[in-house]
């Protein structure tokens, strides 16, 4: 059994597609960030940064793994899917990972706090962040003019990838005129264990857990 600790955002939504896809057996744990729940010194004890998704692997003596990528290979080999074991089959999914954590989601990440949340209107820090993600979108989709899928088959990079590019006009950011991408969008959209996935965790699941802290922040005041 995985414990997977959570919230409803792209890099949560990676580790929940990916145990859906692998068929895991998991229980949701799900954070609430107005309580700075992952903050607590509960969870800095599975992942020191305070950040979500982590998990713990409790068929494993209780093995820790946070950030987004590790956790999609740990998930990976533990199963023996979605990432291939020949060098080049590896090395190929491996790098479209590292697109992913290392361009796309700090790109976005960027993008949606100039252009959704910080309190002034920063024009060149929203027009920097939206053109660069755009870039990488279209790296994407000349990728995807020649595969299906960003390693060639379905894996763990597409499985990181896709909750940040479908969330793009959040970002600000169009996808128009990137016919392959879009493509790729709606082939993985239609996956029954990527639709699981992204409703983890369920609405109810984040409401109990934040009525549950807010008795118990009362109780201790």
């Amino acid at each position: 059994m995985i414990d997977l600790y959570t919230a409803a955002t792209p890099n949560g939504h990676k580790a929940s597609i990916a145990l859906e896809e692998l068929g895991l057996p998991y229980e949701v744990h799900a954070l609430s960030f107005d309580l700075k729940e992952q903050k607590s010194p509960a969870f800095l004890r599975i992942n020191p940064n305070g950040r979500i998704p982590a998990i713990v692997d409790r068929d494993n003596d209780d093995f820790a793994v946070f950030e987004s990528g590790a956790i999609l290979i740990y998930l990976a080999e533990k199963t023996g899917r979605l990432l291939p074991q020949d060098v080049k089959g590896r090395s190929t999914v491996i790098q479209w990972l590292m697109f992913q954590m290392g361009g796309v989601g700090p790109m976005q990440g960027q993008a949606n706090v100039f252009f959704r949340y910080f309190p002034e209107r920063l024009q060149g820090a929203i027009d920097r962040y939206q053109h660069e993600t755009r870039r990488l979108y279209e790296v994407l989709d000349t990728r995807l003019g020649q595969v299906e899928y960003l390693a060639g088959d379905y894996s763990i990079a597409d499985i990181a990838t896709f909750p940040w590019v479908r969330i793009h006009e959040w970002s600000g950011v169009s996808v128009d005129g990137l016919d392959n991408l879009q493509r790729w969008l709606a082939a993985i959209d239609a996956r029954p264990a990527v639709q699981r996935g992204l409703l983890v965790p369920r609405r109810e699941e984040q409401d109990d857990e934040k009525a549950v802290n807010t008795a118990r922040s009362m109780l201790t005041r």
